[in-house]
């Protein structure tokens, strides 16, 4: 979870950025405006309930699938076709109902630290594919990549107004490593500036629970949602689970690993401007 303040329009946008990588040790419109400007390893087609979405396929075999509805990735194989993200059986492909499962997108609010609906409205808006990006730091010759963007309707800036500009790179690297990179731009003519918090919801796909550990949040402060947000130190080596959990990891490590003993697989989870962790 990161939460940012945003500056006025001539300044810095805000930025963050997530990398997972594999270890085996108006939407329709959109979608057939910009076809000529996606990449060749990006295909537009319909999906669930007829909405559109978009696949990356990597020459290796690796691909991803994400919704232009909430910009929303909801599924992420590897090079074998095995499926690395969780999606609920129930989830429901139909707005204004957000995705169970995959990697929604929380802005401008995460959970309920705010006064809008939990987890915010960006991953219940239809996003357009960016036809204009601004540069990233993931351009490369070796990643298929696709650019969206969400700007607020006149219904957003009833509940929350400010005005902005949200644009998500989604990009497949040649090992399958799936990179996702944020900006915000505030784009109030006024130059009023406004706060928010901003999460990958991410779900991955695991056996099970009691087979798998999470390293790198040892020793670290966390707030406690079971215990009405208490501040709690973290002691064991690695975290396992035994029961339900919900905790916000503060100031945690650029590097976490999610470590599947029965699946005999590990996430390596990168990021970037993003200093908490759920």
């Amino acid at each position: 979870m990161s939460s940012d303040k945003a500056p006025n329009p001539t300044a810095a946008s805000a930025a963050s950025a997530i990398n997972a990588s594999i270890d085996t040790s108006s939407g329709a419109r959109a979608v057939a405006n910009a076809n000529a400007s996606l990449h060749p390893g990006v295909e537009s087609s319909k999906g669930l309930n007829g909405l559109d979405k978009l696949v990356l396929h990597d020459p290796r075999g690796s691909s991803a699938e994400v919704y232009l509805y909430g910009a929303h990735v909801t599924s992420w194989k590897n090079d074998h076709g095995e499926e690395l993200l969780f999606v609920s059986s129930k989830a429901i492909f139909k707005p204004p109902k957000a995705i169970r499962g995959g990697i929604p997108l929380c802005f401008p609010q995460f959970s309920n630290l705010g006064s809008l609906d939990a987890h915010g409205f960006a991953r219940n808006r239809v996003w357009s594919i960016d036809t204009d990006p601004s540069p990233f730091p993931t351009n490369s010759p070796n990643k298929v990549s696709v650019d969206l963007i969400l700007k607020p309707t006149e219904e957003d800036m009833k509940t929350w107004p400010y005005s902005y500009e949200f644009r998500l790179r989604v990009a497949l690297g040649p090992g399958g490593d799936l990179t996702l990179i944020s900006r915000i731009r505030n784009t109030n003519t006024d130059g009023k500036p406004f706060t928010f918090t901003f999460a990958y919801h991410t779900y991955f796909s695991v056996s099970d629970i009691s087979e798998v550990r999470v390293e790198g949040l040892e020793t670290l402060d966390y707030l406690d949602n079971m215990q009405n947000r208490k501040r709690c130190t973290e002691q064991g080596d690695a975290i396992t689970f035994e029961s339900e959990v919900d905790k916000i990891y503060l100031s945690t490590p650029t590097k976490i690993a999610i470590l599947d003993h029965e699946k005999k697989r590990t996430f390596v989870i990168r990021k970037d401007g993003l200093p908490d962790a759920g």
